[in-house]
């Protein structure tokens, strides 16, 4: 479609600055020390299929950023690459018929031509997929170093099982009960799981959010903190009749000890096996059975109705020597602390709740407001007086109540104080094909033994379609020319194991890599590490608040023990986009309210759909697409691009003898737009730009016309600041008035602080605390002379009635107050 006189073409430009850029290497570091370094990283993709209107709007955040420091003279990294393991990639196979790589490296390359085409200044140069080989070596070369620290070990524990996809799920990814990909009714399986040790670096993790504060957004930080949950207690030790070993719990209110009437533990526990007597081995199993058929997120809830079974057993009250019965409940967690409590049920809901449905006595230990929660059904919480606490009535305060419970405990050998953390241990096995596997083989002799470094990648063997359907255990399994080795240790038959990592895991090192690509020694070179990282900004969805920003941080710390890096925290600076959505909704293709990105840009182009993206509000807010206007973005970007078309001054000349005003405007829009950017207010930084293409269109209509220097200056200053947002025709901007190629190469311009102080200031004359005048006054007036122009305006004469001033108050040139006397 041929263009109006003055316009740009919006597919032309964008099929001439991508073949420029990828020619030019335009955005590929220089990294040889001659500038300071930036290091920009979007949370990369998984190829699901081409980008949709979320991937729209956050990589076109990081672009904005990318190419402001490129402009501001930083040597800027902006890397890319593909999460590229997962689930969706081996169920497309197994309906194909085909390998899970047909798919993924095929959307990938859907990907990469709408990334391209989305012109986001991204180093192609350092391009990685998580699923190469030559990325997994090092994934299972990590978990090596992990598992020779401890940090890596496997055990028996009961976990989300997915019946359909035949695979375990993370608590995260149920979803109502209901796995959140296929929708099937989600259940409890006892399975045998690698674990990477995460609570040894729980207090660590709390510790150094320090660092972030101010850098990343303080409900994410509130988010982890929550998830780690440090809490000061104690362990107490309850002895059981017949057992020699005592059940401890964790307390954080050892203090109300005496308030304890039963104890609970979960009922999913080896413990509950292990106490459950024989008359109620029946009644047990079948509340168990009952219990797997529910998440632990939903056994958390406090709407859920607790439930629970006795176990034929009783402890004994470490402080008044009371038997109390022990039971198991699903409101407990096998994995949470010891997996038992002592129950308080005057002080605790969750334990009142339990003992009104079974009837079991609630006797109040600390009275907090004259109110008896046996009559009441409320538990109270709080300080108050202790009764019916032995050696603690008497005591209203509760730090020394708790200190003398937990010294007494300590003296008798019952019990000690202690930190717990509700953080458990991060689960990573995955019974599915399509991801890395774990380098480790089972020997009858030798046990676990690891794969020798020398020996990765281990690799996957070729299975493909109806071989990775769900049997209950990995598809590897049936591999068994695969699964059967030799031990490297004895040298003896030996079995692979069948399981393969959490993608997780591949997504908490990536940005290491980045670093230095194709590295061989390793998986990065701590030297490249050290010049680049950590990262500057990081920017993605909220979504990944807690579990990928908690391991990424987790795995920098063991890198950091391992020596590898000297640093505490991967990422200086988080962005979080928000949500893309239409019609108040989340697209979705069953409410039929999805929008297509590539539609979108065919219609409207990039630049537009880019602008439209940034210009809509604050990063971290939702867009609504059904209250855009890519079409009004369009006509703006036009009216852009018909001033450059306009210049008609010559390349090198002096701005100085240019229109003033128009000059002012644009070294005030030069600052603003630095500081509205260097914040993160980038849809401000835009309408900042709009107003100077407004002020430049005045001066080339008006009698300066397009010839005057100042109009060169403030087109050159708009195109710089529209290359964040709409990079194609920026490019063209620059081109039009006579610069060459490219506008990324330039140098963001630095304002003349004489041309950003205003000449005239509007004066509030106050009187008494009220407005009286708004004066027009020179930006340098002196007290004397503002006093003088007060005192002639015939509003402050009435309000001064004849009174005397008998002291002025003055912040010139905006304020001055007037105090009459009497």
């Amino acid at each position: 479609m041929s263009q109006e006189p003055g316009q740009y073409d919006k597919v032309q430009a964008q099929e001439k600055w991508q073949a420029f850029w990828e020619k030019d290497e335009t955005f590929r570091p220089l990294d040889d020390g001659s500038r300071e370094r930036r290091y920009v990283l979007d949370m990369f993709p998984y190829p699901s299929g081409d980008l949709h209107m979320g991937h729209a709007e956050a990589y076109a955040m990081g672009d904005v950023l990318a190419r402001y420091w490129r402009l501001k003279g930083y040597d800027v990294m902006h890397p890319i690459g593909w999460d590229s393991f997962g689930l969706p990639a081996e169920n497309a196979a197994i309906r194909a018929d085909s390998h899970p790589s047909d798919w993924t490296y095929a959307n990938i390359e859907t990907q990469v031509r709408s990334f391209k085409r989305y012109g986001l200044s991204l180093d192609w140069s350092r391009r990685l997929h998580t699923s190469d080989e030559d990325y997994y070596r090092w994934t299972q070369w990590l978990f090596l170093r992990f598992f020779e620290r401890g940090l890596a070990y496997r055990k028996d524990s009961y976990v989300n099982w997915c019946p359909q996809d035949q695979t375990v799920l993370a608590n995260e990814q149920v979803v109502n009960g209901h796995c959140e990909r296929c929708g099937a009714e989600v259940t409890k399986r006892k399975l045998n799981q690698w674990y990477f040790k995460i609570t040894d670096y729980a207090q660590q993790l709390l510790d150094d959010m320090s660092q972030l504060e101010g850098g990343w957004p303080e409900h994410v930080l509130a988010m982890q903190r929550n998830w780690i949950g440090r809490s000061e207690g104690a362990h107490v030790d309850f002895t059981v009749q017949g057992r020699e070993e005592p059940i401890t719990v964790f307390t954080t209110r050892p203090d109300t000890l005496f308030g304890a009437t039963f104890m609970v533990v979960a009922p999913d526990s080896d413990l509950a096996q292990e106490l459950v007597s024989d008359e109620q081995r029946e009644a047990f199993d079948a509340y168990l059975t009952e219990v797997k058929k529910t998440t632990e997120i939903e056994r958390q809830s406090t709407e859920h109705v607790k439930t629970g079974v006795w176990l034929g057993r009783s402890a004994t009250n470490p402080v008044n020597g009371e038997q109390i019965p022990i039971w198991a409940a699903d409101y407990v967690l096998a994995d949470y602390g010891t997996g038992a409590i002592m129950a308080v049920p005057a002080h605790d809901q969750r334990d009142l709740d339990f003992a009104r449905a079974y009837d079991l006595p609630v006797r109040m230990v600390i009275d907090v407001d004259g109110t008896d929660p046996a009559e009441t059904g409320v538990a109270t919480s709080g300080d108050g007086a202790y009764v019916n606490s032995g050696l603690l009535d008497g005591l209203s305060d509760k730090a020394s109540g708790v200190a003398k419970i937990t010294g007494q405990l300590e003296s008798e050998g019952r019990g000690t104080g202690t930190v717990q953390f509700r953080l458990r241990d991060w689960l990573l096995s995955r019974q599915r094909y399509w991801g890395c596997p774990i380098p480790i083989v089972h020997c009858d002799v030798d046990g676990e033994v690891p794969v020798p470094d020398d020996q990765l990648p281990v690799r996957l063997p070729m299975l493909r379609g109806q071989e990775l359907a769900p049997k209950g255990t990995s598809p590897l399994a049936s591999a068994t020319d695969w699964v059967q080795t030799t031990c490297p240790k004895c040298g003896g038959p030996a079995r692979r194991d069948t399981d393969t990592m959490d993608t997780f895991v591949d997504s908490s090192w990536y940005f290491f890599r980045y670093c230095s690509p194709g590295f061989e020694g390793g998986p990065f070179d701590s030297a490249a590490v050290a010049r680049w990282m950590p990262v500057d900004q990081y920017v993605g969805g909220v979504e990944h608040a807690i579990l990928h920003l908690l391991y990424m941080r987790f795995f920098t710390k063991v890198l950091r023990d391992l020596g590898m890096v000297d640093f505490d925290e991967p990422m200086l600076r988080l962005l979080n986009q928000g949500q893309v959505i239409n019609q108040g909704k989340a697209m979705s293709k069953s409410l039929g309210n999805g929008v297509d990105l590539g539609k979108q840009i065919d219609e409207f182009g990039v630049d537009a759909v880019r602008l439209t993206m940034i210009f809509a509000g604050p990063p971290e807010d939702d867009i609504d697409w059904a209250d855009m206007s890519p079409a009004s973005s369009l006509k703006f970007l036009q009216r852009a691009y018909r001033l450059a078309s306009d210049v008609a001054s010559p390349v090198g000349i002096d701005f100085a003898s240019g229109d003033k005003d128009l000059r002012k405007a644009t070294h005030k829009a030069i600052t603003e737009v630095s500081t509205l950017l260097d914040s993160g207010r980038f849809n401000v930084a835009v309408a900042r730009t709009m107003e100077l293409v407004n002020a430049a269109r005045k001066t080339i209509d008006g009698a300066a016309g397009a010839a005057d220097p100042a109009v060169r200056e403030a087109v050159m200053f708009v195109a710089q600041s529209l290359s964040l947002v709409a990079p194609y025709v920026a490019e063209e901007m620059w081109a039009a008035i006579g610069l060459p190629p490219s506008i990324a190469n330039s140098q963001w311009p630095v304002a003349d602080a004489s041309l950003t102080v205003d000449d005239t200031a509007t004066m509030v004359v106050q009187i008494q605390g009220k407005i009286r005048a708004k004066l027009e006054v020179a930006a340098d007036i002196t007290e004397e002379a503002a006093l003088e122009l007060a005192l002639a305006d015939d509003g402050v004469q009435r309000s001064l009635d004849g009174r005397e001033v008998i002291k002025v108050i003055a912040r010139l040139p905006k304020m001055l107050s007037l105090v009459p006397g009497k």
